[in-house]
C-alpha cells in the first residue's frame, strides 16, 4: 500500500497517523479538518507529515477511518447487484429501472459513531434470516466533493428484509455494526482513480464458505457521477464517505452466520477483516431464507 492515513485508538483519545515506506508520523489535524480544506492544502499537510515518517506504527487498536463524516452508499451500480435484488424480491422491474436510470440509488448508511473498523465485529440482524456482506470501494470526499482518498467498506445487508418490501431498505441496511470501513485511507493522488480490484471471502470454521472477485471497471456508473449526485442538494462541511456499490452478491443458498469472518481485500487499498455477531432481538416465528 502507498502512503496511507490511519485512525488509531490511543487510550481515551484517537490519533491520526500517516504511514509511508514502513514509517509513520502523527498528523496534527483530524480528518474533518483535512476534508474541510481544498484538496491541495490537505495534500500538502499530509505530505509534510509523511516526510517525517519513521519507525514502526504503534500497536494501538485500529479505529474506523472517519471522525465526523457520515457514511452514504449507492446501490445497484453493478449488474450483479441488480440481479441480486431481482432474486430476493418480486420487484425485478423496479431494480432494472434503478440500474438504467440517470439518477442513481443513494441512501444514508451510517453515522460515524456506528461505524466499525478493521478487526471489529460487524453485525447481522437477529430478526433477519438471510444476510450478506457487501464489499465496496468507499470514496472519501471533501467538503466540495473532490475525492480525497479511497477506503474499503462493508455494507452489511439483510436480504430477507430488503426483498420483502423495497421500502424496508433502511431497516435492511441501517443498524448497529452494519458498516465497516478500513483498514486505512489511501489518498487519491497516490494511486489515481482506479479501476480497483476487490476480493471478498467469508470464512467459517476455518474454511472458505464463499469467495468472489470483481473490479470497479464493471460499474455501470463512474465515481464522479455518484459523488456529483450526492452533493446536488446536500452539504458536508467535514466531508463524507460514499460507498459505491457491490459487484459480488452470494446466491440465494448462502447466508452469513455469527462466528463467520468477512475478509475484503484490494491490492491498492489493503485488507478489511471483521468477525460477525448477531445484533438485536430474535423474533418468534422468524423463518430463515438462506441456508449456506
Amino acid at each position: 500500500m502507498p502512503i496511507s492515513l490511519h485512525h488509531l485508538r490511543a487510550g481515551d483519545r484517537s490519533r491520526w497517523a500517516v504511514c509511508q515506506d514502513g514509517g509513520w508520523a502523527e498528523l496534527d489535524h483530524p480528518l474533518a479538518d483535512l476534508l474541510a480544506w481544498p484538496l491541495d492544502r490537505a495534500r500538502a499537510t499530509v505530505e509534510a507529515a509523511a516526510r517525517h515518517a519513521h519507525g514502526d506504527i504503534p500497536a494501538y487498536p485500529a479505529a474506523p477511518p472517519v471522525d465526523r463524516q457520515e457514511i452514504w452508499a449507492a446501490g445497484v451500480t453493478y449488474q450483479r447487484s441488480r440481479d441480486g435484488r431481482r432474486e430476493e424480491s418480486g420487484h425485478g422491474s423496479l431494480y432494472d429501472h434503478v440500474y438504467d436510470s440517470d439518477r442513481p440509488e443513494i441512501f444514508f448508511k451510517s453515522s460515524p459513531w456506528r461505524v466499525v473498523g478493521n478487526r471489529d465485529a460487524v453485525g447481522i440482524r437477529a430478526d433477519s434470516g438471510w444476510d450478506v456482506p457487501e464489499a465496496e470501494v468507499g470514496l472519501v470526499l471533501n467538503a466540495t466533493g473532490d475525492v480525497f482518498g479511497y477506503t474499503l467498506g462493508n455494507d452489511m445487508s439483510s436480504r430477507s428484509i430488503e426483498g420483502e418490501n423495497p421500502l424496508y431498505l433502511p431497516q435492511a441496511k441501517i443498524y448497529d455494526r452494519s458498516c465497516a470501513l478500513g483498514p486505512a485511507i489511501v489518498p487519491s493522488w497516490a494511486i489515481g482513480p482506479g479501476p480497483f480490484e476487490i476480493g471478498l471471502r467469508v470464512l467459517r470454521d476455518g474454511h472458505e464458505a464463499y469467495a468472489a472477485t470483481t473490479s470497479t471497471a464493471a460499474m455501470a456508473r463512474s465515481f464522479q457521477d455518484l459523488a456529483g449526485w450526492l452533493f446536488r442538494a446536500l452539504s458536508f462541511p467535514a466531508g463524507v464517505v460514499l460507498l459505491t456499490g457491490t459487484g459480488m452478491v452470494p446466491d440465494a443458498a448462502f447466508t452469513t452466520r455469527p462466528g463467520d469472518t468477512v475478509e475484503i481485500t484490494s491490492p491498492a487499498l489493503g485488507t478489511l477483516t471483521n468477525p460477525v455477531v448477531a445484533i438485536g432481538e430474535i423474533i418468534d416465528g422468524l423463518i430463515g431464507v438462506g441456508d449456506g
